[in-house]
């Protein structure tokens, strides 16, 4: 029996490292692995960086699985404690937003510990999305107005879900929010990649699966399938026909548009936010936060690096078909006065990613489709299937997990 995974994202790797036990074989389209995570050397920047900055949590169950399963555990940098720091640009407020390690929240009651303007009654509201139905949008169930929406949840949710929070599935807003500020402080202490994220997901995972003798083919895009009643026969490649036997598994880990074509009457989310990250080449400043959160500008979110500066827009649906040039003068705009830097425009790249990820709204989660098909050898993986979370890092690796262990 073989499982044979096709496509390399995070959901691939996952389900093919959790496969790896026995034989595996993996196809990807591209010439190298890590899908819409991944890093790159950039001739421009003269270094390597990710496509985008992806911040996961410590209480994120399937990452740290997966980095014990690939031996990088330790591939994760981030603060002792949950802490995260806000400036907002048109007053020149700035703030720190400190949870306590455990799952009473009495930092709720701490002026100094929570967001600025905001009452321990404003934090307790947000229980009203824990019991959020499936066609329920946030604003359907909490204020969207006031300091804790404008300073904290606005911005936190349009991260989590790249989407106007105020349409966006309170479900899974609601999902994360179990996971992480339910459980307090200790769930929710922001991680970042270290080195980067070819060094800490990419890359030993490929190393573990070449341990494990399974194969690896780049430069394979999978054109068709060919099926029998409920059964697939062959996968189809450009210069070869791949047979699968009666007891082999195929785990489909490819974007919902590939998939579409490929899986005859496969319903998948049809509308798509964009993501435009921003890198410049700069030292920070020694006293800067590792992650910033921003306020009144372009700019969303600061991530500072020994040798860099790099910016993420979430939901940039409006800026994403902007003049590269002209998104890195404004980005940067925000980053100088956020950061107290000259104005003067450093060495930059601008990486936009136009469908970084399903528009995580109830209608589009409801087209989220199982990982269980109508054939009994092909199951799904990916962030934009039926994980129960929106299209993150954690939802894309338990789907991996989800499709290796029904194949």
């Amino acid at each position: 029996m073989k499982t044979l995974v096709v496509g390399t994202g995070l959901a691939g790797l996952a389900a093919a490292v959790t496969a790896a036990e026995s034989e595996v074989v993996v196809y990807e389209a591209a010439g190298h692995a890590g899908g819409r995570c991944r890093s790159y050397y950039d001739a421009t920047l003269d270094g390597i960086i990710d496509n985008g900055n992806h911040l996961v949590l410590s209480g994120n169950p399937a990452v740290q699985s997966f980095l014990k399963k690939i031996g990088a555990r330790d591939a994760l940098a981030g603060p002792e404690r949950a802490e995260f720091s806000f400036v907002d640009l048109g007053s020149g407020a700035r703030w720190q937003l400190r949870p306590n390690e455990g799952p009473l929240p009495w930092w709720i009651f701490s002026a100094r510990r929570r967001v600025p303007g905001t009452t321990p009654l404003d934090y307790v509201r947000l229980g009203g999305l824990l019991a959020a139905g499936p066609a329920a949008s946030v604003a359907d169930l909490m204020p969207c107005q006031g300091p804790l929406w404008d300073k904290m949840m606005g911005p936190v949710l349009l991260a989590i879900l790249n989407t106007d929070p105020k349409t966006g599935s309170a479900r899974l807003a609601a999902a994360v929010l179990k996971e992480t500020l339910a459980k307090g402080g200790r769930a929710y202490r922001p991680r970042i990649a270290h080195p980067n994220l070819g060094a800490a997901f990419i890359e030993p995972a490929l190393k573990t699966l070449t341990d494990r003798h399974a194969l690896v083919h780049f430069g394979q895009r999978l054109r068709r399938i060919i099926y029998d009643h409920d059964t697939i026969l062959a996968l189809e490649f450009p210069e070869n026909t791949v047979p699968v036997a009666p007891e082999d598994r195929v785990v489909l880990a490819v974007p919902p548009w590939v998939a579409k074509d490929l899986v005859p009457g496969l319903r998948v989310p049809t509308e798509f936010r964009a993501i435009v990250n921003a890198h410049f080449k700069i030292a920070p400043p020694p006293e800067a936060s590792k992650i910033l959160g921003v306020i009144g500008g372009t700019a969303e979110w600061i991530f500072t690096f020994p040798d860099r500066i790099s910016v993420t827009v979430s939901g940039a649906d409006a800026i994403v078909d902007r003049d590269r040039e002209d998104l890195a003068c404004t980005l940067w705009g925000d980053v100088a006065k956020a950061l107290g830097l000259p104005p003067v425009l450093p060495v930059w790249q601008i990486v936009k990613e136009k469908r970084a990820t399903f528009a995580a709204t109830p209608e589009q989660d409801a087209l989220r489709p199982p990982a269980k098909t109508a054939w009994k050898n092909l199951v799904l993986a990916g962030d934009w299937t039926q994980t129960g979370l929106p299209a993150t890092i954690e939802g894309a690796l338990r789907s991996g997990f989800k499709a290796a262990s029904l194949a």
